[in-house]
């Protein structure tokens, strides 16, 4: 994900909100040197609440004054462009090496390097 400092200049706040443990949490953003907002909602209804069970999804919220509006939601696949490594991924000769891909003429799909991913 890009800096969030365009969308704040254009008073939007963006929060990576995530099922795990604020410890859990600061481990893995820690170790991905990522900078983005992450809260976590362990423990909260805020998951369900916005649709999602288990799984991934992406809500976007209008506050005016007391009153919060979800304005726009997706998950799975829709999430997809929102997320900049995998459109890179996309227009490159092998894909995301999914295992739902068709694999590649003269390779081994997935590939094994592709669950590194895994590692970080």
């Amino acid at each position: 994900m890009a800096h969030p400092a365009h969308l704040h200049a254009r008073d939007v706040t963006l929060k990576v909100v995530a099922p795990a443990t604020a410890p859990e949490i600061e481990r893995y953003w820690n170790r991905m040197g990522w900078t983005i907002p992450w809260v976590s909602a362990a423990g909260t209804d805020f998951p369900a609440d916005c649709g999602i069970d288990g799984g991934f999804g992406v809500s976007v919220f209008l506050r005016d004054g007391d009153d919060v509006y979800r304005t726009y939601f997706t998950d799975g696949r829709g999430g997809d462009q929102f997320v900049s490594t995998l459109r890179y991924l996309d227009v490159t000769p092998l894909g995301r090496q999914e295992a739902w891909e068709e694999e590649p003429r003269g390779t081994d799909a997935p590939s094994s390097w592709w669950r590194r991913h895994d590692e970080y």
